[in-house]
């Protein structure tokens, strides 16, 4: 097999109320999320930068995409630092979970929250 950079390369985060958690996103990165529609599903574009070749995602409302606290586990990016981003969940109808955990030197922190449509969300830092 092909040596990879990622092994992830795109997430999708299932949304109910899509005005909701696209106001939810945007308060805890601060930014103005980009939306679109593709096929039947409506898609609301996580912060990235497009030229790094990075892994991206978007929240998604349509058939078949159902919130839920279980499954797969997906790890946002929490920049720096990731109180950041944590400190607005609470502020944008999120709830904290998990507050800043060490994992060690080497690999940094994560926190986890529960968005607006009932999905276990983490957040990973260095510092």
């Amino acid at each position: 097999m092909e040596k990879m950079t990622n092994s992830i390369n795109w997430v999708e985060i299932p949304v109910l109320n899509f005005e909701r958690a696209k106001e939810f996103y945007s308060r805890i990165y601060d930014y103005e999320m980009f939306e679109t529609t593709m096929a039947s599903m409506r898609m609301g574009f996580l912060p990235m930068d497009q030229e790094s070749q990075g892994v991206g995602g978007a929240i998604v409302q349509g058939n078949g995409f159902i919130p839920s606290s279980l499954g797969a586990k997906v790890y946002l990016n929490g920049g720096k630092d990731l109180h950041t981003v944590l400190n607005r969940v609470t502020g944008a109808g999120g709830e904290i979970l998990v507050p800043k955990t060490k994992i060690s030197d080497e690999i940094g922190y994560f926190a986890v929250f529960e968005d607006t449509e009932g999905n276990h969300i983490s957040l990973h830092s260095k510092e």
